[in-house]
């Protein structure tokens, strides 16, 4: 059988597999729209039918599932389409391709990067659509040298952390803590990580970006302009258009760090460390980030029976030696208790396989691994800002809730201060820097099916129960924290002033640049999802 001949017929299955997955109520409406995309896709450019037609699946054929996996238990039966269409592009022209088509035939496009999706909008839609998986897109080619790095989209943060470690021991990227994120999504939102405090978050750290546009043009930071490239940096590049690949700058790091871990339980005195902290932490040294994780726990003292308590597990990242480091904290936190036995020095690249909470002693290699034991855990998450400390009896209604025979889930308490309080609100989209303490991240999660509702409803009331203490007029959130109980965009119908009620929390003032940023890129909304810019158009 010749190549021409293979060809044919894999487009041929392609195309009675979009019949087949279409109901019956689709079928009469969509069936030939969508026979129609998928022949705009094999057509749109002279010579790339043969490599797009094998890049291109639907629920009936051999690889969808493979390119479709939600990682997210909890979206599993979500009334939303699945996509009708997938592409895993392996050149930009199939990117490229699938904008025009999509847009031409009126299909929505959704874009993922590595799957970490709060709430499923890459890869789930309330209308039809076609989702393009950037998995093959995921070379990292870095320039030491320059200290720079050319990073695909589809690349995840592990894979960034290798590749520059395999070139310099003294160069890493402020970036987040789990390895399996993918960076474009990572970037497109703000990116925080234990290094933001000294260099500010990884998208304070993009320096030019390769980027398809709603006409299908490949853009860079030059042709595409300061307001859309602004835009794209923590304002949500999915709807702006498709990022390709982002340059980033690399920071210095020593040659050895330290990292440490204490367990503080109620008992232990933590409520009083966690009060000192929040004023602390946001104001130490820049080269040093204690974050906070807070878990309601069941321990075991002696003989008695088992009790709950709360546990405060204090983790942290300083950019020195641990001689440097224990004269720091007994100076500025001397309520941490911080000695020796705590510490571990190791390599900046260790320090991202020990932050991910991957097995002690693993190898860097781990880092390429694009899954995670955590995939199979259902979640929801909130976030907030705090700016002023929360007293002690605000701390003790959280202990209560945490407490809770039931509760399964975690607060993580991140500081900020050094680096975030210099950079301005508006230097790009992400706003929460000078004048917040730390940010709050609140996470339910569970692995059995028919306790989504009860851990649900803890987590809106510990939301809830957090309103006194936290930013307001907007109360802030966080976009790489998507939450669609802030207000959602259905079907791009939303009005600006309908979106500012969600937009606001995310971006503050910066809402209203964005949108009409929209306005003239995307008039039409092309790129859009249920918490998308709305377009402004003056």
């Amino acid at each position: 059988m010749g190549w021409t001949t293979r060809s044919t017929i894999h487009q041929l299955v392609v195309l009675m597999s979009i019949s087949l997955v279409l109901s019956s109520s689709q079928k009469s409406a969509a069936s030939t729209t969508h026979e129609t995309l998928f022949q705009c896709l094999l057509h749109q450019y002279p010579g790339s039918s043969s490599t797009i037609s094998k890049v291109l699946f639907t629920p009936n054929t051999t690889g969808y599932e493979s390119y479709w996996r939600i990682r997210n238990p909890r979206l599993l039966h979500s009334p939303a389409y699945k996509p009708l269409l997938i592409l895993a592009p392996t050149h930009e022209s199939h990117i490229q391709a699938s904008v025009i088509c999509c847009r031409k035939h009126g299909i929505q496009l959704t874009v993922q990067s590595g799957g970490h999706d709060y709430e499923g909008l890459s890869y789930l839609s309330n209308e039809p659509f076609m989702m393009v998986n950037l998995l093959n897109f995921r070379s990292v080619n870095v320039n030491i040298v320059e200290n720079t790095a050319w990073v695909q989209a589809g690349a995840t943060l592990g894979e960034v952390y290798h590749s520059v470690a395999e070139k310099s021991r003294v160069h890493g990227f402020p970036s987040g803590l789990c390895h399996t994120i993918g960076l474009g999504g990572h970037l497109s939102g703000g990116g925080t990580g234990t290094m933001m405090r000294k260099y500010g978050l990884g998208a304070d750290n993009v320096v030019d970006a390769r980027m398809v546009d709603v006409n299908g043009r490949v853009l860079n930071r030059e042709s595409m302009g300061e307001d859309l490239f602004w835009a794209i940096r923590g304002g949500g590049a999915a709807s702006f258009g498709v990022v390709l690949e982002w340059k980033i700058r690399l920071v210095l790091v020593p040659p050895t760090v330290t990292v440490f871990n204490i367990n503080k339980t109620l008992e232990e005195g933590a409520t009083e460390v966690v009060k000192s902290w929040q004023e602390i932490a946001p104001k130490l040294d820049k080269r040093l980030f204690v974050f906070v994780t807070l878990q309601g726990v069941n321990v075991q003292q002696g003989s008695a029976a088992r009790k709950r308590t709360v546990l405060a597990l204090f983790q942290a990242l300083f950019l020195g030696r641990v001689k440097e480091l224990l004269p720091l904290t007994k100076k500025s936190f001397p309520e941490l208790g911080l000695e020796r036995q705590h510490c571990t020095e190791m390599a900046w690249i260790n320090t991202t396989v020990f932050f991910a909470g991957l097995p002690p002693g693993s190898s860097p290699d781990v880092l390429l691994n694009r899954t995670s034991p955590y995939d199979n855990v259902a979640y929801k998450g909130k976030y907030d800002y705090v700016q002023q400390p929360i007293p002690e009896e605000g701390l003790k209604g959280l202990w209560d809730l945490l407490l809770e025979p039931t509760a399964s889930g975690i607060v993580n308490l991140n500081p900020l201060g050094g680096k975030m309080a210099k950079i301005t609100e508006s230097e790009i989209p992400f706003p929460h820097r000078k004048g917040n303490l730390y940010d709050i991240l609140y996470m339910a999660n569970w692995q059995n099916e028919g306790d989504a509702e009860k851990q649900m409803d803890w987590l809106k009331r510990l939301h809830a129960y957090m309103t006194p203490y936290v930013s307001k007029s907007p109360r802030g959130a966080y976009l790489n924290a998507k939450d669609l109980d802030l207000g959602k965009n259905i079907e791009g119908k939303a009005s600006y002033s309908e979106a500012r009620v969600w937009g606001e929390k995310y971006f503050k003032n910066n809402f209203k640049r964005l949108a009409l940023v929209k306005g003239m890129v995307d008039k039409d909304n092309f790129f859009r999802n249920e918490q998308s810019i709305i377009p402004l158009v003056t």
